[in-house]
């Protein structure tokens, strides 16, 4: 039985009523209906659409907001509007309000924050993720990242984790916390993704997770996050598709390779180790149930019952809510699901509805004034300048080249590393010309070196584009021409390949360093900390964490010497060689 009273719900005698209430009144389509976190009825739904989903599928709460503020806010008080039972609204914020609609404010990445003032940077992270999410009707915050980077390798948790140092890690969860509670006390926060994160290189996107730590190595690390934050009120944790065998065959000694799950479907896992040793008494949702390290470790009529058997409160999305809640229903008619279970998933779900006061209209439904006094507002960006500040890192510098004087070495030979399009929508990234700007705001003449998809956009599918990109000139002519080179990266990937590294536009480039040692040469990442592996006779490299214009910015000023690099590196950014030292 939930313990309603208990941490983390602290339920007077008033809202159990309403829980109990509330459960007592439910239809079993409808209790089966709570256990369910949907997406929206479509991407510009109408009231009526969004009425009809709620009718038919009785969901118990929403993630995916979608659409500028105006629009989102539209659809979250239309769904708060229309349930028969109040939703949880969900929101992914890693980096502040700009995971709730475009206009949101970007504070900074969690390695950025780990690598500055992690208290101060993760409370202001929550907190703007707080005040602008609760603007537009979210009262759940998928966040914070509580994953531990370990593996340099990594490029799925790479910007979403406070680093390898554990204390480092719980300094940015509990500051995310504390600012999400200081922007709503009725916003409920989630750290993800049990039982953890950066230890391997697989993206659960695609592939089974595996946190292949021993028990003691577990224990002394992942463990402590989470304890910290269940000791200190936290309402709810994310479960990741990601198994951890060694506790698993510890928790069951008998267990055999083959019988290894993750943990989405663990009863060891999130029964027996969660709930039970670690005396979490919280609600828990899977991760997204469309990734691969779920869907392709069980057949879906046996997962998606089988991740409440094994502990799960809640089940994130469905493509197919007929389906899912027919396996639902025939689990419990053929007792694989015990309507015990069941009661006590309700209880956590009521339970998490009635702490956040969301029987209350004037909870779910924001003023909508709150959108213009929060949602970008100078203060918050003031946060993202301060982070950006703190945070950005002279990794190396082993040829004392920093700080760069604009007057003396004017000219600058800026190759811009982007990620591959995926569109024939591709119409060239912004950052670049952001980068452009900052460089000639510092006083740099930019001379920027071509790059093959742009050519083939702006003069059309021809041999003689990747001619001209295989094109070097002399070495002597370019270093008349040329003061200094610069190259930019801002590479990221998500959910087509296991870990993301540096893609030159086209083979043979002339973006290739062969520059190094012809004039002084730097490099700069804008996003993952780990791409000196590709490019490691570069020696002077620095991380600005985000492809946002306040860390651009911050990383030129202090290329120049305007300020001082204050951020400091973690071990992980060399990648296990030597090389990338020198």
């Amino acid at each position: 039985m939930v313990d309603l009273k208990a941490k983390p719900f602290y339920l007077n005698d008033e809202q159990i009523k309403w829980v109990e209430d509330t459960i007592a009144s439910m239809t079993l389509d409808e209790k089966i209906g709570q256990l369910f976190v949907l997406m929206q009825a479509g991407p510009a739904a109408t009231e009526e659409q969004i009425a009809g989903k709620l009718s038919a599928f009785h969901q118990g709460g929403l993630r995916w907001q979608g659409g500028n503020k105006d629009s989102t806010y539209f659809q979250n008080t239309t769904y708060q509007k229309h349930s028969k039972i109040p939703l949880l609204i969900a929101a992914n914020c890693d980096d502040g309000g700009n995971g709730v609609c475009p206009e949101g404010t970007f504070v900074s990445t969690a390695v950025e924050a780990g690598a500055g003032d992690v208290d101060e940077t993760a409370y202001h992270m929550g907190l703007v993720a707080g005040r602008e999410a609760t603007a537009l009707g979210v009262n759940w915050m998928f966040n914070p990242v509580a994953d531990v980077y370990m593996n340099w390798r990594n490029t799925i948790v790479n910007t979403r984790s406070f680093g390898t140092d554990i204390d480092r890690v719980i300094r940015g969860v509990r500051g995310y916390i504390r600012g999400i509670k200081a922007a709503n006390p009725n916003m409920a926060a989630c750290c993800k993704h049990f039982p953890g994160d950066g230890v391997e290189e697989l993206d659960q996107h695609l592939a089974l997770g595996v946190n292949n730590l021993s028990v003691e190595e577990w224990n002394a690390t992942f463990r402590k996050v989470y304890e910290t934050a269940i000791d200190e009120g936290l309402e709810s944790i994310m479960v990741g598709h990601i198994a951890l065998p060694q506790m698993s065959k510890h928790l069951r000694p008998d267990m055999t390779d083959a019988e290894v799950m993750p943990a989405t479907l663990a009863p060891e896992l999130i029964t027996d180790l969660l709930r039970g040793e670690m005396g979490f008494n919280g609600l828990v949702i899977t991760d997204a149930s469309h990734m691969i390290g779920m869907s392709a470790m069980s057949k879906r009529c046996d997962a998606v019952p089988g991740a409440f058997i094994a502990g799960c409160d809640m089940f994130l999305f469905s493509d197919q809510p007929e389906e899912d809640y027919g396996y639902v229903k025939a689990a419990l008619e053929d007792g694989r699901l015990t309507e015990e279970r069941l009661s006590d998933a309700l209880h956590h779900i009521l339970g998490l509805k009635a702490k956040l006061h969301l029987y209350e209209e004037s909870v779910r439904i924001p003023d909508p004034a709150l959108k213009d006094k929060w949602i970008g507002c100078e203060e918050h960006k003031e946060y993202t300048r301060t982070a950006a500040e703190k945070s950005v890192t002279l990794v190396k510098d082993t040829i004392h080249m920093v700080p760069v004087n604009p007057a003396e070495k004017k000219r600058v030979f800026l190759v811009y590393v982007q990620s591959t399009p995926t569109s024939k929508g591709y119409k060239g990234d912004p950052v670049k010309q952001v980068v452009v700007e900052e460089l000639e705001r510092a006083g740099f003449e930019v001379h920027l070196c071509p790059n093959f998809h742009d050519l083939e956009v702006e003069r059309g599918v021809s041999p003689m584009n990747m001619a001209l990109m295989m094109s070097h000139g002399t070495r002597a002519q370019f270093a008349a021409e040329n003061d200094l080179a610069l190259i930019v990266i801002n590479v990221k990937g998500y959910a087509q390949e296991n870990h993301v590294r540096l893609r030159w536009s086209c083979n043979h480039s002339c973006e290739l360093p062969w520059y190094n040692l012809e004039i002084p040469t730097a490099a700069i990442s804008l996003n993952y900390t780990n791409h000196m592996i590709d490019v490691p006779n570069v020696h002077t490299f620095i991380n600005a964490y985000a492809p946002d214009r306040a860390c651009i910015r911050a990383a030129v000023e202090k290329l120049t010497g305007k300020s001082e690099f204050e951020g400091v590196a973690e071990d992980t950014v060399f990648c296990g060689r030597w090389d990338t030292r020198l």
